[in-house]
């Protein structure tokens, strides 16, 4: 009984430092980046103090943003009157449906065009050229051949995302070490066995280094986008707060718009963690 006992207590010691060690770990990391914010915030409310002309400073901010904006982000009062949360939720399913056409095509053409060097050089110039046309330049196009804002918006994401995808795609599979070819001469591997085995793995890290270049000009896309030709969403909801000089709701909502873009990139490492060789990030 008194060597169970001994080691019930030294178990139970250990998990203590387990979990002491695991509070100081966290400490650390999220300490200096939110003494950071607050010293932000002090030196912003400093150079912006109540009844200053020009912009609001953190408490005159919280002060008008609050009601309804800040204690009720999903508030519905029909037409554009939508609080924020629902605005981000009418921008991100616009830029989920864009992105996923750019992952799907870029992805997809990006392996084609990095395996075959007669489509890489047919190809390659006239990519070089498009992807240079600013995204919002496509705008009034894409409103003149569809006919609708949130279908224009999409095409904008779209003709965004693809190309970071594509061109990363397209690198990483013409990176593939001659070695990896061989083996698949060696072996005589089928072309299924050889996109699964060999091209896609060692693809990856490419692929994902598109995938979040891209996720990030979706997003400072759809809202340079809604802010010029849209009903909803939240750059259209900067927009319309800027025309009625509310300028707590914009700071508010770039504070969102912060938020949201920062979640998107984690959220496609988070996966590439998932997904990527070890040896390969």
């Amino acid at each position: 009984m008194a060597v169970s006992s001994s080691r019930q207590v030294t178990k139970n010691r250990q998990g203590g430092k387990n979990a002491n060690a695991w509070i100081v770990k966290q400490a650390r990391g999220i300490i200096p980046p939110l003494v950071a914010l607050l010293v932000a915030l002090a030196i912003w409310q400093i150079l912006c103090p109540p009844g200053s002309e020009g912009l609001p400073g953190p408490i005159q901010v919280i002060q008008g943003a609050w009601d309804p904006f800040i204690i009720n982000p999903f508030f519905d009062n029909g037409g554009n009157s939508k609080g924020l949360a629902l605005q981000v939720w009418a921008s991100l399913q616009r830029v989920f449906i864009g992105f996923s056409l750019s992952a799907i095509i870029g992805v997809g053409f990006g392996i084609l065009i990095g395996s075959n060097k007669l489509v890489y050089r047919s190809l390659d110039p006239m990519f070089q050229v498009l992807r240079t046309i600013p995204p919002l330049a496509w705008l009034p196009i894409a409103l003149a051949a569809l006919k609708d804002n949130g279908l224009a918006a999409i095409f904008v994401i779209f003709i965004t995302a693809v190309w970071p995808i594509l061109i990363n795609t397209t690198v990483g599979v013409q990176q593939i070490p001659q070695d990896y070819i061989n083996v698949k001469r060696v072996l005589k591997l089928s072309n299924k066995a050889y996109f699964f085995k060999i091209l896609l793995p060692a693809s990856l890290p490419y692929i994902f280094t598109g995938l979040r270049i891209g996720i990030g000009l979706s997003w400072l896309a759809i809202v340079a986008a809604e802010m010029l030709r849209s009903d909803v969403g939240i750059g259209f909801f900067i927009w319309e707060s800027y025309n009625n000089a509310y300028l707590d709701r914009i700071i508010l909502a770039l504070i969102y718009v912060g938020i949201v873009g920062f979640l998107l990139d984690r959220s496609i490492a988070f996966v590439a963690t998932k997904i990527v060789a070890e040896d390969q990030k």
